[in-house]
This record gives structure tokens, C-alpha cells and sequence, in this order.
């Protein structure tokens, strides 16, 4: 029973949408009714700014962070590596697919992010500075998120070469899962992206002005 509600509290910590109510608390905001529609924090800064994109951000990232630490503490034995990747998954999960949202949410970059702290900090910290680095350089955070997601798998799967000390198969196994859920999360991206017209990191969305065209346009 202890295991099943670790399960479950995982799923219902990653659907509270931080994004979403840091928005109507702060500002009286609907995130999800301008510039990409996304509730995750890269939506948040393009039109909220970058103080409450850090709120988000960080609230995110603890929903995974949170779910692993309570899998670690409150199971044991043979089983718990499954009892965490699965904790881990399913606030990934919650965080994409939220009951609270109509079963609809953010990609779940941040909350994959707290897993893989989680399970392995050294990891989480790398693959995090490459997505700065990435940003940087290309001013894509869609790009940025899918290629830092898959770096996890690989270093997991190359980590006693890497880092002396070996990751546990099942936790390469939930980074894989968890960066293909980035993936098809990041379809729409990925054909911005073919076709040239994929938001920039640091391109503001005016509220003001989203507004006004959805009045003219009677919406």
C-alpha cells in the first residue's frame, strides 16, 4: 500500500501546474492563453518575465526531485529502483498529462530534470549545462531541451567509463522513457523548426496585444 501511494502522489505532485497558478496569482493570467500555450517556465519568461519564469522553473523541477526522494525513502528492498523510476515517470507523466488540465500540460523538461537530480546529481548538473550552452548558442530552447534530454540516457548507459561509478541499469532505462516523452512532446517544435518559424529564447510576448487581436477577431 505504502508503495502503491508513493505511486500515486508522484502522478498528482507532477500535475499541479505551477505554471498555470503562478500565473492567475500574480498576474490574473492564463498562461496557457498566449504565446505558445505551453504552462512550462520557457513560456512563463516570454510573457511574464524572468522572475516568475524562475518560479516556475524551480516549482517544476522539485515535482521530480520530490517524487524520487519519497520513492527512495518510503521503499525498499529488490524492488525499489522500479518503485523510483516509476515515481519518477509518473511525475514526468502528471506534469504532461495533468487531470487538472483536461489531461493536457507542459513537455516536462524541468520536472525530468528534478528526476535525474534525483537519481544522479553529477548527471543532472552536466546535461543542465549543456542545455545553457546549447541555448547560448543556438537561442533554441526546444532544441536545447531534446538534445539535453538525450545526453542523460547515454552518460547513464557510459557512466562507470565517465564517472568510476556505474548508474543503475533501471535508471538509464527511465531517462530513455523520459527523454522520448520529451521528444513527442516537442513535435510541434520540431516542425517549427524544419519550417524556420520557431521562437527564439528571449522573444517577448505582449499580453496586451495578444489580447486586442483576440477581441478584433471576436475570440
Amino acid at each position: 500500500m505504502k508503495e502503491a501511494a508513493v505511486l500515486v502522489i508522484s502522478y498528482l505532485l507532477g500535475a499541479v501546474p505551477i505554471g498555470l497558478i503562478i500565473g492567475k496569482v500574480t498576474r490574473g493570467v492564463d498562461i496557457r492563453q498566449y504565446g505558445s500555450g505551453n504552462i512550462g517556465a520557457t513560456n512563463v519568461l516570454r510573457t511574464l518575465g524572468w522572475g516568475l519564469a524562475s518560479m516556475v522553473f524551480i516549482g517544476d523541477t522539485l515535482k521530480g526531485l520530490i517524487a524520487v526522494l519519497l520513492a527512495v525513502k518510503l521503499t525498499s528492498g529488490a524492488y525499489q529502483p522500479y518503485y523510483v523510476i516509476g515515481a519518477g515517470l509518473l511525475s514526468v507523466v502528471g506534469h504532461s498529462a495533468s487531470p487538472f488540465l483536461g489531461f493536457k500540460g507542459g513537455k516536462g523538461v524541468a520536472t525530468s530534470l528534478g528526476v535525474i537530480i534525483g537519481m544522479n546529481w553529477l548527471i543532472a548538473a552536466i546535461a543542465f549545462s549543456a542545455w545553457v550552452l546549447i541555448v547560448a548558442v543556438t537561442r533554441y530552447v526546444s532544441v536545447a531541451s531534446i538534445l539535453a534530454s538525450l545526453s542523460v540516457p547515454v552518460m547513464m548507459f557510459f557512466s562507470k567509463g565517465l564517472f568510476g561509478q556505474p548508474v543503475p541499469r533501471e535508471y538509464t532505462v527511465c531517462a530513455l522513457a523520459a527523454a522520448f516523452l520529451i521528444l513527442l512532446r516537442h513535435r510541434a517544435n520540431i516542425k517549427r523548426l524544419v519550417k524556420g518559424n520557431e521562437p527564439r529564447f528571449g522573444q517577448k510576448v505582449k499580453i496586451e496585444e495578444e489580447s486586442k487581436q483576440a477581441e478584433d477577431k471576436g475570440e
